[in-house]
């Protein structure tokens, strides 16, 4: 098993295979599939009379034509985001079966579940995660991707054993950070792999019972295509990627600012990203994670604030910055 892993990972220019052992509980949650093997689904429930269905908490935008990091999709057999810039030809006889939830209040996303279709014919089954974590509101004290899988492999459960730890590698011409671990019990591999585009960590989970997918899986990573803009901070701003630039909407950078007013008492943080104009007027307002009161005040208090223009080399550009509204997503304790 080492000498598979260590193979494979030899393909894609790593160094270091050193093995580590890690234990705890914490907040980046391995995934616990089944690689694949169950397709059912609960069965349907019937709404008891007299109960009213209110709708929760959910991301929107001000508008339909900017990227969001959840529009991206899996159609004829490619997953695309144009918000991370993301191209991926999926293995032959893989698919979408189901869509993930909407971003949470500490922005974390499930950008696409990935899984043999009905026609796969393969030996070995498993799974491909795609999710992104927006680090501009993470619960978790990591500043950049390979931070965030340092943290995941610190506090994995006493039972999972860590076979490669964080180490750098490159795949599709992109740094990443991989980790890989397995579960005795579960007979489950886990490969993770970490990249930081525009203030996020893009994370890519394989996960299967046989670790010869995951190798081939693996070196199928290498198809992806990834735009040269979509660098961790952005691109040269005022293009089609801003800067993003954390906590600059602070006093010290703002000409005008009006707070929202909320009707509502609720309890749930409210994260939302902005760009902001050349100018320094809100162009774009996205919501991750809030009620239709919230979004209806946020918005409008974000249409009348203003800053000052963010120059980089001298210039003025759009730079991309969060706001927390509400209360801060607290890390569950360890």
């Amino acid at each position: 098993m080492q000498f598979r892993i260590a193979c494979s990972l030899l393909i894609l220019g790593l160094s270091l295979c050193s093995p580590a052992w890690g234990q705890g509980v914490g907040q980046q949650r391995a995934p616990l599939s089944d690689g694949g093997s169950s397709n059912s689904v609960p069965p349907e429930r019937k709404v008891p009379s007299g109960v009213i269905l209110v709708k929760g908490a959910w991301s929107s935008a001000s508008d339909s034509v900017t990227p969001v990091p959840e529009g991206g999709e899996v159609a004829n057999g490619i997953f695309t985001d144009p918000y991370f810039g993301m191209t991926y030809v999926l293995p032959p006889d893989w698919t979408e079966k189901y869509k993930g939830p909407p971003p949470s209040d500490s922005g974390r996303y499930v950008l696409a579940q990935i899984s043999p279709a009905d026609t796969f014919t393969g030996l070995a089954r498993g799974t491909i995660l795609i999710t992104a974590q927006d680090l501009f509101f993470t619960p978790v004290p990591a500043n950049n991707a390979a931070e965030l899988i340092n943290d995941m492999k610190d506090h994995l459960r006493a039972d999972y054993n860590v076979e490669i730890p964080p180490t750098k590698t490159r795949i599709a011409g992109r740094s990443f950070t991989f980790l890989a671990y397995r579960s005795s019990v579960a007979r489950m591999y886990w490969y993770v792999l970490a990249t930081e585009i525009r203030c996020h960590a893009v994370q890519i989970v394989l996960t299967s019972r046989d670790p010869k997918l995951l190798e081939d899986l693996l070196r199928d990573m290498n198809k992806m295509k990834f735009p040269a803009e979509t660098n961790p901070l952005a691109g040269m701003g005022g293009g089609e990627v801003p800067v993003c630039v954390k906590d600059y909407a602070r006093d010290e950078n703002m000409l005008a600012r009006v707070d929202p007013i909320l009707t509502e008492h609720r309890f749930n943080p409210v994260p939302v990203r902005i760009i902001i104009d050349k100018e320094g007027k809100v162009k774009h307002i996205h919501l991750l994670s809030a009620f239709t009161d919230q979004t209806r005040a946020i918005s409008d208090a974000l249409e009348k604030w203003k800053f000052k223009p963010y120059r980089l080399g001298g210039q003025a550009v759009e730079v991309e910055t969060g706001i927390l509204f509400g209360r801060s997503p607290r890390a569950e304790n360890r």
